[in-house]
């Protein structure tokens, strides 16, 4: 039995079909599904980020202030602070004020599901 190719390896010799043919009843009927995926792409670029996943997992859990998620990603208020403005800008986190204090918590409880998802997956919950 051969060892399996690395990553790298297998990106280079993907299997690729010998011939040409089209099952155009499948594609015809997969193509109009495509467009609902607009905008999926740019929930999982924020969530590319380590940080930013710890960040929306902690949302997902509780409405945090600025200081609790800098505690809670061990960092400064200033990077908790990138991190929460980045994922307002991309409409995953909404805020509110409350005297000094701005309070933070995701704007649609799906994104942490999915994260929970991801974590069931790989069996960390």
């Amino acid at each position: 039995m051969q060892p399996r190719p690395s990553l790298g390896q297998r990106a280079s010799v993907a299997p690729v079909c010998r011939v040409h043919r089209l099952n155009e009843e499948t594609v015809n009927r997969l193509k109009p599904l495509l467009a609902r995926t607009e905008g999926v792409a740019t929930v999982f670029k924020a969530l590319a980020d380590d940080t930013r996943v710890k960040v929306v997992y902690a949302l997902s859990e509780a409405e945090l202030c600025v200081c609790d998620v800098a505690a809670l990603i061990g960092s400064s208020k200033a990077t908790a602070s990138y991190h929460l403005r980045l994922l307002h800008h991309l409409g995953l986190a909404e805020y509110r004020r409350e005297g000094k204090m701005v309070y933070y918590r995701l704007a649609d409880p799906h994104v942490g599901n999915l994260v929970r998802e991801v974590l069931r997956h790989l069996k960390k919950v």
